[in-house]
């Protein structure tokens, strides 16, 4: 069963995974690729912590939230693993904008993790929608 503190929480997520989608669609439309890329990517892992809440599970690194949502969430089947692949892509692709002074992103780069992160944000809300309707 899901108190309502746990579906406060996961509502906070949401709404942080949502504003950094809509920043993610200011930032693309400005042309400004490597925070595009860095929205996109932390709406997705807000995603995942929202997800983790459910299951009364949480983590500090970025890496250890990646692993319970691949361990959680694809390998029992709630989501397809292109999720999963999204994911780290997504995270792969912000450490390298964010931390490689010499990588720039492209307008293709951008663009697909922005999908990616749309497409992956829907899942995961509509996946939270039955779980909270099922308690």
């Amino acid at each position: 069963m899901m108190t309502e503190n746990i579906k406060a929480l996961v509502e906070y997520r949401l709404a942080q995974a949502d504003e950094c989608l809509d920043a993610a669609r200011v930032l693309i439309e400005k042309g400004l690729l490597r925070p595009c890329v860095n929205r996109a990517y932390y709406a997705m892992f807000y995603g995942v912590l929202a997800l983790l809440a459910t299951e009364k599970k949480e983590t500090s690194r970025h890496s250890g939230a990646i692993s319970l949502f691949d361990k959680e969430f694809v390998k029992e089947g709630i989501f397809k693993k292109d999720f999963s692949r999204w994911l780290h892509d997504a995270f792969d692709l912000r450490q390298r904008s964010d931390y490689s002074p010499d990588y720039h992103v492209s307008s293709e780069e951008a663009m697909k993790v922005m999908e990616h992160a749309l497409s992956f944000v829907k899942g995961v809300k509509e996946t939270l929608l039955k779980k909270i309707n099922d308690t």
